[in-house]
C-alpha cells in the first residue's frame, strides 16, 4: 500500500456552474401531476417548483460554500482514492478523535449543527470534559472524494480507507459515529480497526440492527409495543418506499444519466427521502429540516455530479457477497422516532453497551435533533472513558 499523502482543500465552485443551475432549473420541463393524494406516487410538481424556484432565486450557495469553507477541509490520497474530509481540531487537549460518516442522500453538510458542540463543548454550555476532534469524510464517492477509484467500493472498502486515513492523522485511538450508510462503515471500522476504535455510536441504522427476513406470529409475540410498531415501518418502507434502493443497486449508471443533466431532477430525487424519513410530526422536508440545509445538501450532489458514484454505493453493498462479522467494539444505538434498529436483532453481530429510545425525530438526527444527537454521542463515549 502507498502512503497517504494529505492536502489542503478549498470550495470554490466556478460562478460558470452557478448560472448554469440556475439557468437549468428555469427552463426545467415539469411533469404533469399524477391522480390521488400528494407524496403517494412520489414528489408532487406544484411543491417542486416551488422548492426549484427557491433554489434557483433566493438561495445563497456562497454563503453556504462559505460556511463549509469555515472548516479547515482536506483531501487524501489512499492508493488512489481521492477522500475529502473537515477536519474541526478541538481546543479541548484531551478531546477524543471522533469520525462522523453520513449515508446516502446525505452529505458533510448533515453535520454542520453538531460540528460545533462536540468539538467545543465549553463554548456551547456543554461540559469541556467530554470534546471530540472531529473527522468529518465525504464518503468514496460522494461529493469532492471521487472519482471512484474502480469497482469495489463497499462499505469494508471504506472503513480500510478511512482507518489509513486516521492513521495518517496520528490518531492511534478513536471512535466512529454514523448513520444510514454511515451505520454500515462505522461498525465497519470497528472490524477492520479493533485495535484503534475504542467505540462505535450508530442512528438511523438497519442491515445488522434488524431482522433478517420475515418475522414469525410467533416471534411477533415476543415483542414490545415499540418493536412492533418498528417492525411495522420496516414493513411499510419495504412495500412503499424502496423504488430508489431497486433502482441504485442494479443501475446505478442509468439513473445518473438523468439525474446528472436534471437539477430538478436531483431535487426530486432526494427531497423524496427527506420527506419519507423524517419525523412524522413533519407535514414537509422543510418542517424537519432547514430548508437552505436541504438545499445547500442537494447543492453538493449537482456541482460534484455524483448521483451516480454516491449512488454505486447500493450496488456494491448489494454485489458484495459478505454478512458482517460479530463485532467485540463497543457499540451504542440512538433509534430516533422514524428509526427501525431493534435491540435483540443488533445484539446478534454487535456488542451492544448503550442503547437510546427518541420518540421525536427521525432519519436525518443531526439535520433534525441536532442537541438529542450531540447528547447522545456524548453519554456514550463519556461512559467507555469514565
Amino acid at each position: 500500500m502507498s502512503e497517504v499523502t494529505i492536502r489542503p482543500f478549498h470550495i470554490d465552485v466556478p460562478q460558470a456552474d452557478v448560472d448554469d443551475l440556475r439557468e437549468r432549473l428555469g427552463r426545467t420541463r415539469w411533469a404533469a401531476q399524477l391522480p390521488g393524494e400528494p407524496w403517494t406516487r412520489g414528489v408532487p410538481t406544484d411543491y417542486l417548483r416551488k422548492l426549484a424556484q427557491r433554489w434557483a432565486t433566493t438561495y445563497d450557495w456562497r454563503a453556504a460554500e462559505a460556511a463549509l469553507n469555515a472548516h479547515p477541509q482536506f483531501v487524501a490520497d489512499v492508493d488512489g482514492q481521492p477522500v475529502h474530509f473537515l477536519h474541526v481540531t478541538s481546543p479541548e487537549p484531551d478531546a477524543t478523535p471522533l469520525v462522523l460518516l453520513h449515508g446516502w442522500p446525505g452529505s458533510v453538510v448533515e453535520f454542520s449543527r453538531v460540528i460545533g458542540p462536540l468539538s467545543d463543548p465549553r463554548a456551547h454550555g456543554l461540559d469541556p470534559a467530554q470534546a471530540f476532534h472531529l473527522v468529518v469524510p465525504s464518503l468514496p464517492g460522494f461529493g469532492w472524494s471521487t472519482p471512484l477509484a474502480g469497482a469495489g467500493w463497499d462499505s469494508n472498502r471504506m472503513a480500510q480507507a478511512i482507518s489509513r486515513l486516521m492513521a495518517a492523522l496520528g490518531y492511534e485511538r478513536y471512535g466512529a459515529q454514523g448513520g444510514d450508510f454511515g451505520a454500515f462503515v462505522a461498525p465497519d471500522l470497528g472490524r477492520v480497526d479493533p485495535d484503534h476504535v475504542i467505540g462505535v455510536h450508530v442512528n438511523a441504522a438497519t442491515f445488522g440492527f434488524i431482522p433478517w427476513g420475515e418475522v414469525s406470529e410467533e416471534e411477533l409475540a415476543t415483542l414490545t409495543d415499540v418493536e412492533r410498531a418498528r417492525i411495522d415501518r420496516l414493513n411499510h418502507y419495504q412495500a412503499e418506499q424502496t423504488g430508489y434502493f431497486q433502482v441504485q443497486s442494479t443501475r446505478p449508471q442509468t439513473i445518473a444519466a438523468a439525474l446528472a443533466d436534471s437539477p430538478a431532477g436531483q431535487l426530486a430525487w432526494v427531497v423524496e427521502k427527506f420527506q419519507e424519513w423524517t419525523s412524522a410530526d413533519a407535514a414537509l422536508p422543510e418542517d424537519a429540516v432547514p430548508v437552505d440545509e436541504l438545499l445547500t445538501n442537494v447543492s453538493l450532489y449537482w456541482f460534484t455530479n455524483t448521483a451516480g458514484t454516491s449512488a454505486n454505493i447500493y450496488y456494491e453493498a448489494m454485489h458484495a457477497g459478505s454478512w458482517p462479522s460479530p463485532s467485540g467494539v463497543p457499540t451504542g444505538v440512538a433509534v430516533f422516532g422514524q428509526d427501525v434498529a431493534i435491540r435483540r436483532y443488533a445484539e446478534q453481530a454487535h456488542t451492544i453497551v448503550h442503547w437510546s429510545d427518541f420518540d421525536e425525530g427521525g432519519h436525518f438526527a443531526a439535520m433534525e435533533t441536532p442537541d438529542l444527537l450531540v447528547q447522545d454521542v456524548r453519554a456514550f463515549f463519556g461512559g467507555l472513558t469514565a
